[in-house]
């Protein structure tokens, strides 16, 4: 039979089939799919059986071709329409579903595969634990592992290394040591470096740090060569461990081996230094990086908050506009948390602006962020408004609301947010009970106390902490249960802190209980001879019993303690201006006008019986001395100032490194009546909303 004419100029099938892996590799669809056609023209004249070991190779290489062109569905088709497959036919389309994320159908044509009776081999294997690995399905990993076993596959050092990965992603990092201690995959050069990785990553992000060491250790020893992935996991751990020799020893290692700096492990090296504490370090690295993106500002924005430098963040926002970098959700979540810092409530309210013209007010990092700022800035109300508006929450968002309400004094709204919260399904956690037992405290529920903490907490299996007994001292305090309070920590096996026993000393200055808070500073100075507040509260205590001779007694013991009250600070936002006052004052340009605003409340006040407490100055001076000093305490002083420039009848938002005094406390709060003000005073135990002459702490604190 003659040859038909154009037959004569078809190119040969293993040419077609070069041709073929050329538009796989090139991701060359349309060509691909010119011989695709090719292959069904010579195919139509052929007489081989569709099941010849041609027709497969054929069909695994356009399998091949549409899985690299991301053409899953044709990939799919060919493969159900192919009579008989081999290995090749499944690793091909199990590879393209894995790029694509598909892990699920990878593991399913592994099962068909297996019921199918075909025996897979090492790349199979390979391809199935990366999918077991990025979907966490350990259970299929484990069932992988023992087929490794049955058709003798485990000795391929590439399996082994999959086999690592898959374990240490699933965060069965037991398994994950064992398999990389065994002896089974090892070659000369024993583990390498992903192996390593992939253990190490797991070990951190468990927070089993000890362990990472010891693996860090080993690897040093067996003199593996670090990737970048390398330098990444370990200066993730150094950050971890607040380790900052080891972590300069790993940036000089880096800078040793000449590996270059990019984004990736320049951001790292920026956030190792920053949790270390070493922010000139972070600011040299990032200053030195060639390329920045957002995630190297970032990184640097976080480095300065984690170092309590507000302000700092803050400016870098500007300095990464003016380089024309977009900052992101995670940008905003750190410049808010900055701006929660210095309770700048203004400069958050620009912040705020630019998240909703960017539209990414509805991610929920960047919501839990504008709730945190508004809480810790006074605006209790704005957080809950951002709570409400809010699409999507997690449990950050729901403890920062209900952490935020007790934080403020409002109990009762704390209290109804978390029965909110268990209503809808969400499981708190220990962050949630402290604000919970918090809300407790805030209104002497001793017994809804004991029950979240006895019943409740063990029904979510949370193990209660320091803070979570410290509230409930808390608790039975505001409830005037002081020797209760007192048995509680007697008998309960915790390691109490001097925070704690303060709670209980501060509960006696305040119900006048004198013997016991005598008793309970005696043991709070033998855990800490050299605290302050303990010496404030003991004088105050004493001030009121008139026992002037126990007062002078403080006095000297502080002198020779060298014991010394660190000076009080106040801070006020006006106009994204932070004013900052200390006791003086003198040194704020308008100080003469403040003064003479101070004085004028003053006088105010008197008229409904303010008469200043100057029992309580520790100074060895004079009254009229005395009562200097409290006239011109530094939230005094910022009070004036924010009534001297802000209109009515916006808040006066002050915030106060110290416990409000006493004295302040009561000024404060008839300030507020006379004035007609809200004026929301955060000092270091709580916030304190004052309005009409009342306060929501009800002089507790």
């Amino acid at each position: 039979m003659a040859v038909p004419f154009y037959s004569r100029y078809l190119p040969s099938l293993e040419q077609l089939l070069h041709l073929l892996k050329l538009s796989a590799n090139t991701k060359n669809l349309n060509f691909g799919k010119s011989i695709h056609t090719q292959l069904l023209i010579r195919n139509q004249s052929s007489t081989h059986h569709s099941y010849s070991e041609s027709n497969i190779i054929q069909l695994n290489s356009l399998i091949n071709l549409y899985v690299k062109c991301s053409k899953l569905r044709l990939a799919r088709y060919l493969f159900d329409e192919m009579s008989h497959r081999n290995v090749v036919s499944y690793n091909a389309l199990m590879g393209g579903y894995l790029h694509s994320g598909e892990h699920l159908e990878v593991v399913k044509l592994f099962k068909n595969m297996i019921s199918e009776l075909y025996q897979p081999n090492e790349y199979v294997f390979t391809t199935v634990l990366s999918a077991c690995a990025h979907s966490g399905r350990v259970f299929e990993g484990m069932q992988c592992h023992g087929f490794l076993f049955k058709f003798g596959l485990v000795f391929h050092h590439f399996v082994k290394s999959a086999l690592v990965h898959m374990y240490s992603k699933c965060f069965h990092v037991d398994l994950a040591l064992k398999v990389l201690e065994s002896e089974y995959g090892s070659s000369d050069n024993d583990n390498d470096a992903f192996c390593y990785n992939s253990v190490l990553n797991a070990l951190v992000e468990s927070g089993r740090l000890g362990e990472a060491v010891v693996v860090l250790g080993r690897m040093v020893h067996e003199g593996v060569v670090w990737d970048s992935v390398t330098y990444v996991s370990v200066m993730g751990l150094c950050g971890q461990i607040r380790d900052l020799g080891l972590g300069l020893q790993v940036h000089a290692q880096l800078l040793k081996g000449g590996m270059m700096l990019d984004v990736f492990v320049g951001s790292m090296l920026v956030d190792m230094f920053g949790k270390c504490g070493d922010v000139l370090s972070a600011r040299k690295v990032f200053d030195g990086l060639q390329n920045r993106n957002v995630v190297v500002w970032t990184s640097l924005m976080t480095a300065y908050l984690q170092n309590g430098e507000f302000e700092e963040t803050l400016n870098l926002l500007s300095c990464m506009d003016r380089e024309g970098t977009v900052a992101n959700k995670f940008t905003f979540a750190v410049l808010l948390n900055a701006c929660a810092g210095m309770a700048a409530v203004r400069h958050g309210d620009l912040l705020h602006g630019r998240v909703e013209k960017l539209g990414i007010k509805n991610h929920v990092i960047v919501g839990n962020a504008l709730i945190n700022m508004y809480s810790k800035g006074g605006s209790i109300d704005s957080s809950y408004d951002v709570f409400f508006d809010m699409k999507n929450r997690d449990i950050i968002t729901w403890n920062a609301m209900i952490c935020g309400y007790s934080q403020h004094g409002l109990g009762k709204q704390a209290l109804l947010l978390f029965q909110d919260m268990m209503s809808v399904g969400e499981c708190p956690n220990h962050v949630t009970f402290v604000g919970v037992l918090s809300a407790c405290a805030h209104l002497a529920l001793v017994n809804e106390g004991f029950y979240y903490l006895n019943q409740l907490m063990k029904h979510f299996k949370i193990e209660p902490g320091l803070e979570h007994y410290t509230c409930v001292v808390a608790v039975l305090c505001r409830a005037g249960m002081l020797e209760e309070a007192e048995n509680f920590m007697r008998t309960t096996q915790v390691k109490w802190d001097v925070v704690a026993w303060r709670v209980l000393l501060n509960a006696c200055n305040i119900h006048r209980n004198y013997n016991l808070g005598k008793k309970i500073a005696e043991t709070i100075l033998q855990m800490d001879p050299r605290d302050m507040g303990t010496y404030t509260l003991l004088s105050n205590m004493y001030a009121k019993a008139r026992s002037w001779d126990s007062v002078t007694m403080i006095r000297k013991m502080m002198r020779e303690r060298n014991v010394k009250k660190e000076p009080g600070v106040s801070w006020i936002e006006i106009r994204n201006a932070i004013h900052v006052f200390s006791s003086d004052g003198s040194n704020h340009p308008e100080c003469i006008e403040i003064y003479n605003k101070v004085q004028l409340l003053l006088e105010m006040i008197k008229q409904l019986g303010y008469v200043p407490n100057i029992d309580a100055v520790l100074h060895d001076v004079e009254d009229e001395q005395k009562e200097s000093y409290l006239n011109y305490h530094s939230e005094k002083l910022a009070i004036a100032y924010g009534l001297m420039k802000i209109p009515s009848p916006a808040p006066i938002r002050v915030i106060k490194n110290l416990r409000i005094c006493e004295d302040c406390h009561t000024a404060v709060k008839l300030i507020s009546k006379v004035t007609n003000r809200l004026i929301i005073v955060r000092d270091a135990s709580r916030f304190h909303h004052f309005r009409d002459g009342t306060c929501t702490c009800t002089d507790h604190w």
